[in-house]
């Protein structure tokens, strides 16, 4: 999944760092025709991008609630359900000798290793992002500490009159402080306005008044919690410069704001007091870390220049401005919505298949599993329903390996390239490290042998024009041929999950497709492997080796019995190098003697 999470992550990169240039556009271009207030704000729609690609949306759809408390309950990925099936070791012939589980090995070292730093390195910086947001945090409880009740109830009053005036109800606690050169609010769920030592007797009421004004404004505009927004996106993209730019923009723009609905409150002879009051908090010392999650009257004094010029160009919101205003943020909002749904689109549409068939059973096989993570899927034909373990991982795509041999088999009869009576191509004398390869084949020993050169041979004859024709026509996983042509199949591009392999056999059994009858019964007689009184077995077995370490192990196939088919596949993974197509055989075979299947 490292490389999903890059995909997603690098992406959204992009759209972000697209989305910042698109705002820094529009406030250009538009800038006579957004508020101040519509100025600050568009900035927001930087939050989407990051909350479409990385918030857990599937929690908050219907029933999410309810799978995820079920989901505490979890053992290897599935929740308990009153069906359990009996995982104890059976008396059972071996398949080894029907099953050969060849697989070449895929040299992803440089790859792994490049994903491993990258992913390294962003989490490191976020570790330390992390860091810094708990010792800003701690300045603040300082602060908080150090802070002492003002008992001037003139200051007090003044305090509740602002609060009528901006239209703040919530519970504000006035403090004063000697760490602070310069008045600030802070505080998620208590809030408090923090004023310099002895601000009471440096100041007039009416300065005062102007310094509450601003405070509460920030209060009610909820710049607090926006603040640690502003600082958890930072965190995510703490290397993309774009971000950091609009944040810092995004800040100044806050303070512009907020000095707008001070002004708007306001009569105009005030603005010019207004605007002194500002000047007298000018801090050099303004940009301290805590200053990323509170917010304040003061500022550097670059940022109290531009905010005394936009006082003195204030002349009011006009209902036709408030109205640009609206319409520029609407538009702008749909083409945000659109940009931002795209990284998380892109980098699961080829990666997860969404099941939504009411007729299944989520079971507990994870006896069967020990060591393993993977997924069964059963398809019974007759009562038309699936039984499943491990919902997720029976969604997510990964390589098919060798189990797509049975469909390159399938598209090269479609294309006369072998044919029923003439299947056998013959060996070119290049040494395998199978001795079984190392020979002539027809279809049904290509197949029993997972010969790979054989089914190399013919997709080099079809070509990916005619191959991606015959994925998308029966829908096969993901439908991606972008690795190369002689190992899309080996852990590469090519994915499919397993229930697609399951619904994929049963459309194949059934030829759904409309493919000659001839071929479908070739393919199925090649991958026959055993016949019991309980039915006949059909099946492949698929081994993906990354570095000499078997990761991804493969067992798909049908049980016949008379009047009734059951469709399975079977799915393992691990990291240590153990999930093998044998293995994933030997765990099918069983589950279903266990369900009296075979």
């Amino acid at each position: 999944m490292m490389d999903t999470l890059i995909l997603r992550l690098v992406l959204s990169t992009l759209v972000v760092s697209s989305l910042v240039l698109t705002i820094l556009s529009t406030k250009k271009i538009f800038h006579q025709h957004m508020s101040m207030k519509t100025h600050y704000r568009i900035w927001y729609f930087l939050f989407l991008p990051f909350m479409t690609t990385f918030l857990p949306w599937n929690f908050f759809q219907l029933g999410g609630i309810y799978e995820y408390i079920k989901g505490l309950f979890v053992i290897n990925g599935t929740a308990f359900k009153d069906e359990r099936i009996s995982g104890s070791d059976i008396s059972q012939t071996s398949n080894a000798n029907l099953l050969h589980d060849f697989a070449v090995s895929v040299n992803n070292s440089t790859p792994t290793l490049f994903l491993h730093v990258f992913i390294g390195v962003w989490v490191i910086g976020i570790i330390l992002f992390i860091g810094m947001a708990l010792f800003a945090n701690h300045q603040l409880y300082l602060l908080k500490k150090s802070a002492t009740v003002i008992n001037n109830q003139k200051v007090n009053e003044m305090l509740e009159v602002c609060k009528e005036v901006v239209g703040v109800k919530k519970k504000i606690l006035l403090r004063e402080t000697s760490l602070i050169t310069s008045p600030v609010t802070l505080g998620l769920f208590r809030p408090y306005i923090l004023l310099p030592k002895n601000t009471g007797e440096a100041f007039s009421l009416n300065e005062l008044k102007y310094v509450f004004l601003h405070e509460l404004s920030h209060q009610k505009n909820k710049d607090i919690m926006v603040n640690y927004a502003m600082w958890l996106l930072q965190m995510v993209y703490w290397f993309n410069p774009f971000v950091w730019y609009a944040l810092k923009n995004m800040r100044i723009d806050r303070e512009l704001a907020c000095d707008a609905s001070v002004l708007k409150v306001l009569d105009e002879s005030a603005y010019t007091e207004y605007g002194y009051t500002i000047i007298r908090f000018a801090d050099k010392k303004y940009a301290r870390l805590y200053g990323q999650f509170a917010s304040g009257i003061g500022g550097t004094k670059e940022q109290i220049k531009r905010r005394i010029q936009s006082i003195a160009d204030y002349k009011g919101d006009s209902l036709v401005l408030k109205w640009k205003s609206k319409g520029i943020c609407m538009v702008l909002g749909i083409f945000v919505l659109c940009l931002s749904t795209f990284p998380t689109a892109l980098a699961d549409s080829n990666d997860v298949y969404h099941f939504s068939e009411k007729n299944t059973v989520y079971e507990d096989l994870s006896s069967y599993f020990n060591g393993y993570s993977g997924s069964f899927v059963l398809y019974d034909s007759a009562t038309k329903n699936y039984q499943i373990y491990n919902q997720k991982k029976s969604e997510q795509r990964v390589s098919p390996n060798s189990t797509y041999k049975i469909y390159s088999a399938l598209f090269a009869l479609e294309e006369n390239i072998i044919s029923v009576k003439n299947d056998k191509q013959n060996w070119d004398g290049t040494v395998y490290p199978f001795k079984a390869w190392n020979k002539s084949h027809d279809l049904s020993t290509a197949l029993s042998n997972s010969v790979n050169w054989y089914f190399q041979n013919l997709d080099r004859k079809m070509g990916k024009k005619q191959l991606q024709y015959y994925l998308h026509k029966i829908k096969y996983g993901n439908e991606n041929l972008a690795g190369k042509l002689d190992s899309y199949w080996i852990q590469s591009s090519l994915k499919i999950s397993p229930i697609e392999q399951v619904q994929l056999f049963y459309e194949l059994d059934e030829n759904t497709f409309g493919f000659n009858e001839e071929n479908i019964r070739a393919v199925k007689n090649a991958i026959f492997i055993d016949k019991q009184k309980s039915g006949q077995l059909y099946g492949k077995t698929g081994t993906g080796m990354i570095n000499e370490k078997h990761v991804n192990g493969w067992f798909i196939g049908f049980v016949k019995q008379e009047g009734r088919t059951y469709y399975f596949a079977l799915n393992i993974q691990s990291e240590k190098g153990h999930a093998s197509g044998s293995k994933a055989a030997d765990i099918a075979t069983k589950i279903l003697h266990d369900k009296h299947i075979y």
